[in-house]
């Protein structure tokens, strides 16, 4: 199965206002400074950006949170923040957006992560970070672990996104995996490499093709469904979604079911934030009672979406909905 009925489509996220997802891992604020460039520094063989606009957007967890609440769900965060402006105002946009916050932790030794890109013309012309990776301590990862356990109760499934930025330690990796499995609600976790296989029996583990090549040491073969559920069982996990950029994604689930679902988009404008995106329609799909292939397909087609806008963006149902019939007409013979 690479499709899903539009029908089908709209009667599973008709569901989605009705369930909150849990969204644990690193927070982050993306910060845009727009401008044009019309000559060449004198002190350096670099452009010159004169700044036009600035804005921000919930970045890492923030986006998967975003992108919950723009499906229609409730959500709550749990995550660290540093205690500065940046840190507030990333608090600010939760609340704005109505995402729970009583789960964010402020960690008095760190700041809160800010990427900086700079845009000329359209063009990305540089990046800078502002970020401190390194692990937070076991005093601050029980505090997150708490708020986790705290708020698994009202909770219909947990995204765990992971981007290397020190909050997701090994023992608050395994607070959450527990929690879910206690709670008997599906985990979606987003891994990275330095703790890859900490995020064992997790109901679905959606690394990215470089991701999971690095991890593994060897090269990938996602349209061989024997090698898919060989890796699955080394993971650990109900379902193994490998995304695969343009060449879409490979799903093997416990059981024997193995999917390979082609990219649907019709236009790459910018890929920041997609995974973000797939992770958010994984967790409200499961949470509404979709099947693994099902939310797989929701989640490509929300990801067709998400990369032709520009910079970290939401999918709304309805956009979904469009891109689902768009796809099907161009099928049609």
């Amino acid at each position: 199965m690479n499709r899903i009925s539009l029908s089908r489509a709209r009667a599973l996220l008709a569901r989605a206002p009705d369930v909150r997802v849990l969204v644990v891992g690193d927070l982050m604020l993306d910060r845009y400074l727009t401008g044009s460039v019309d000559r060449i520094s004198p002190e350096a063989p670099v452009p010159v950006v004169r700044v036009e606009a600035e804005s921000w957007a919930l970045g890492g967890a923030g986006n998967v949170a975003a992108n919950v609440v723009a499906l229609g769900s409730q959500c709550e965060v749990v995550g660290g923040v540093g205690r500065d402006a940046e840190g507030r105002l990333l608090r600010d946009r939760l609340q704005e957006l109505g995402v729970g916050v009583t789960g964010l932790v402020e960690l008095d030794d760190r700041p809160t992560t800010v990427k900086t890109r700079i845009m000329a013309r359209h063009q990305h012309v540089t990046r800078v970070d502002r970020e401190d990776s390194s692990d937070i301590s076991e005093v601050q990862a029980g505090r997150l672990a708490e708020a986790v356990r705290r708020l698994r109760p009202s909770a219909d499934a947990i995204a765990v996104e992971d981007y290397n930025k020190g909050v997701l330690v090994t023992s608050l990796i395994r607070a959450t995996l527990s929690a879910g499995e206690e709670g008997s609600i599906p985990t979606v976790v987003d891994p990275k490499r330095l703790r890859f296989f900490d995020f064992t029996e997790a109901t679905v583990f959606k690394p990215n093709s470089r991701e999971l090549e690095d991890a593994l040491g060897e090269r990938l073969r996602p349209d061989d469904p024997e090698w898919m559920n060989e890796v699955r069982e080394r993971l650990g996990c109900q379902t193994l979604l490998l995304t695969l950029g343009e060449s879409g994604m490979a799903v093997q689930c416990r059981g024997n079911e193995y999917m390979r679902v082609p990219t649907v988009a019709r236009e790459v404008y910018d890929v920041s934030g997609a995974g973000d995106t797939v992770t958010a329609v994984m967790a409200v799909a499961l949470a509404v009672g979709a099947t693994s292939l099902e939310a797989a397909v929701l989640a490509n087609h929300a990801a067709a979406v998400e990369v032709g806008k520009a910079g970290v963006a939401t999918v709304s149902p309805e956009e979904i909905f469009r891109q689902q019939e768009a796809f099907a007409e161009k099928e049609q013979p």
